[in-house]
């Protein structure tokens, strides 16, 4: 029997021998029609080839071998626990492996060998769920970048939250259009604490500037956020700012004067027990007394209740096409409506931080503009 003849060389063949006759061998048993008894002869001979003490003659099975169907799978599962060159190659390509095989590959490897299983052409949300919770941030980078892994929202949450403050991944994630809202502003908090906490800032500006200055861009950041993500994607984000207590009064004026009705709709929809269509209808067209009834019972404070009703009817004039105005316009109205008696106080102060931050936007878009023409 041919099998018995190279079974008596092999063990004098020098390494490069082997190596080739190990991958004719292999594939001949994948590509050709053996009788039975020679298939069972070969699969013996592949088997014991993987206690060759050359880790070229197991990378020239693994190459022969992983991209077949039909290949021995004893061979391949010990080819897949290889050191991290052969087990690449079969864990990249081979057909054979299943999302439980694949699992505890992920468990039992290093990131390289992490990355690879990350990478296949199809990665089921089971094994993306896996990688996102055991892999190391080479895995998860390469998870997430890969067109062909299916990811879940709860998967993309996991990673943030283990990776979030590393660039390489926190770039990848901001990077996928199918981050959820509330991990891309989870992102930008941690972009945010990463400046906060850098010793050239503290240096520069002092460590108590540099905690408000990072703070005031993370609310601006957020601001920008709103306008990226669907309207399906509100609530979620409403509640992920809720939990980390970012839901302020002084945030949700900063909503209104910047004219983002929807989610301030949103906000009040999960702030009170009334339902979408009824504070939509409201927003769109209720009544002062309504409207402020609606805004006592998501637990604002009565003394913002006039400002935010006046930004209202600007707004709904602007969306029925009867003015032009924008979060400048806007600003100036609602502190025009608080009057000269709360001049000093914490709302007048944010109204005109909220104005000024308009006027610099717009005298800044201008001067491009004039540049540009």
């Amino acid at each position: 029997m041919v099998v018995g003849h190279f079974l008596k060389w092999v063990h004098t063949a020098r390494v490069p021998e082997r190596a080739a006759a190990a991958s004719a061998l292999a594939r001949a048993y994948v590509d050709s029609q053996l009788p039975f008894e020679d298939r069972c002869a070969a699969e013996s001979a592949l088997t014991l080839l993987l206690e060759d003490p050359s880790s070229k003659v197991r990378l020239a099975l693994a190459e022969a071998l992983s991209m077949s169907r039909h290949a021995p799978p004893q061979v391949m599962a010990a080819l897949a626990a290889d050191q991290p060159e052969i087990a690449s190659l079969v864990l990249a390509r081979s057909p054979l492996f299943t999302d439980a095989d694949l699992i505890d590959r992920v468990a039992a490897s290093v990131g390289q060998v992490q990355a690879v299983i990350a990478g296949r052409p199809f990665v089921s949300m089971a094994l993306s769920a896996a990688i996102a919770e055991i892999g190391e941030p080479e895995a998860c980078t390469a998870l997430i970048t890969n067109a062909g892994a299916d990811i879940a929202s709860l998967t993309f949450r996991r990673i943030t939250e283990r990776f979030g403050d590393l660039a390489k991944v926190r770039n990848a994630l901001l990077a996928d259009a199918r981050l959820p809202s509330d991990c891309r502003h989870a992102l930008l908090v941690k972009v945010g604490e990463a400046l906060r906490q850098s010793p050239l800032v503290s240096a520069l500006i002092g460590s108590g500037r540099a905690e408000r200055v990072t703070r005031e861009a993370c609310i601006k950041a957020s601001m920008t956020l709103i306008d990226t993500i669907r309207l399906e994607e509100h609530a979620a984000l409403v509640e992920h700012l809720r939990l980390r207590g970012d839901l302020t009064a002084a945030f949700i004026v900063r909503l209104v004067a910047h004219g983002k009705i929807d989610f301030f709709g949103s906000v009040l929809i999960a702030l009170t027990t009334h339902g979408e269509g009824r504070v939509k209808s409201l927003l769109a067209g209720g009544r002062d007394v309504a409207l402020s009834a609606l805004f006592r019972a998501a637990g604002l404070a009565p003394a913002m209740h006039d400002v935010i009703l006046c930004a209202l009817k600007v707004w709904r004039e602007v969306a029925n096409g009867k003015r032009l105005a924008g979060a400048q316009e806007v600003s100036r109205l609602m502190l025009e409506q608080l009057g000269g008696q709360a001049a000093d106080g914490d709302l007048a102060r944010l109204l005109r931080s909220i104005h000024l931050d308009a006027l610099r936007a717009n005298a800044r878009s201008h001067a491009l503009a004039i540049s540009a023409a």
